[in-house]
């Protein structure tokens, strides 16, 4: 394979931090279950928030010219990006991505976001290649979960719960992707912190795969456009976040209008003293085949105060809120 054109021609691939951005809102009329998410203004001040926050998984695309940088053509076959999210940020911020890269005999970079005054936004770590999961932030995290015994608003859910039914998903530039994500690929690249000419219709018939490849952030929307399917929804109506994500190509790059099938596993649940977390691996697959092109892991934690019913269904279940 070979390209005619480079995915970040502006970016010195040298840099191991990148420049500030201001990363775009785009989930504004973001709605699940019936109601807004904590991306809508409102629903974000009625939970002490200045604003409605942009979603964790923006920040990747910042990530992307550094890594590229560092592991070339890999991070888009076999990259990994495994996040805890610290931080949130609203439209008008600042964010800067950092990259240290792996010490010698080491596989695994550690990478970071900070806003423009140092807030910690987000740390992690990413590779490529065959890495065992095991290395990096969130298996990480998951291993030193403790047993949850007080779950109310996912007290129903299961360790080990696969998905109720099948999904098939395809990502086209004009697609709308559904009422968790109300915009399109064309919308997105539109304002995407970094562009490429990979992620274009133009450009990706001159990308070393001849195709145009899903940006990394937009992975996170193709794989979560469908999520309702798999019936995994705890007590409601209640307000959720990502709390932490990884996401893993195997096979990669995920291509702009190819269908992929989805298999959808509760791996972990856990509480904190705010929230509680349903930790998903899900895992896709060209379709017909049993081999997985790549995965994602997602925490995605629900506010124990944003469900109304919460003190009232503790005490039925016989816990203390």
């Amino acid at each position: 394979m070979h390209a005619t054109l480079t995915p970040f021609p502006d970016f010195p691939a040298s840099a191991l931090s990148g420049p500030l951005r201001e990363p775009r809102q785009m989930l504004a009329e973001q709605s699940y279950d019936g109601h807004l998410s904590i991306h809508d203004d409102a629903t974000a001040g009625e939970l002490g928030l200045s604003a409605g926050p942009i979603e964790g998984p923006t920040h990747f695309s910042q990530f992307d010219p550094l890594l590229f940088g560092l592991f070339g053509q890999d991070w888009f076959e076999t990259g990994c990006i495994s996040v805890h999210y610290q931080n949130m940020v609203v439209e008008g911020e600042s964010v800067r991505a950092f990259v240290q890269p792996p010490a010698d005999g080491q596989r695994v970079a550690q990478i970071w976001a900070e806003k423009r005054d140092g807030t910690p936004v987000l740390k992690g770590t990413a590779s490529v290649g065959n890495v065992p999961d095991g290395e990096h932030e969130i298996p990480k995290r998951i291993a030193k979960l403790r047993p949850s015994t007080g779950l109310v608003i996912n007290h129903d859910l299961k360790v080990g719960q696969r998905g109720a039914q099948a999904e098939t998903i395809t990502m086209g530039f004009e697609q709308h992707m559904g009422a968790y994500y109300p915009f399109s690929l064309a919308d997105k690249l539109k304002v995407i912190t970094e562009p490429s000419p990979w992620y274009t219709p133009e450009g990706g018939t001159q990308s070393p795969w001849r195709r145009a490849i899903v940006p990394m952030e937009m992975i996170s929307v193709l794989l979560g456009s469908t999520v309702k399917l798999a019936g995994f929804s705890g007590r409601g109506p209640a307000v959720g976040l990502f709390a932490g994500q990884q996401i893993r190509l195997l096979k990669g790059p995920l291509f702009v209008g190819q269908a992929y099938g989805l298999q959808r596993e509760i791996i972990a649940l856990s509480e904190s003293a705010r929230t509680e977390s349903a930790w998903v691996r899900t895992r896709v697959f060209e379709p017909g085949t049993q081999e997985p092109v790549a995965e994602m892991i997602l925490n995605s934690a629900t506010l124990k105060n944003s469900y109304a019913n919460y003190e009232a269904d503790a005490r039925t279940l016989g816990l203390t809120p």
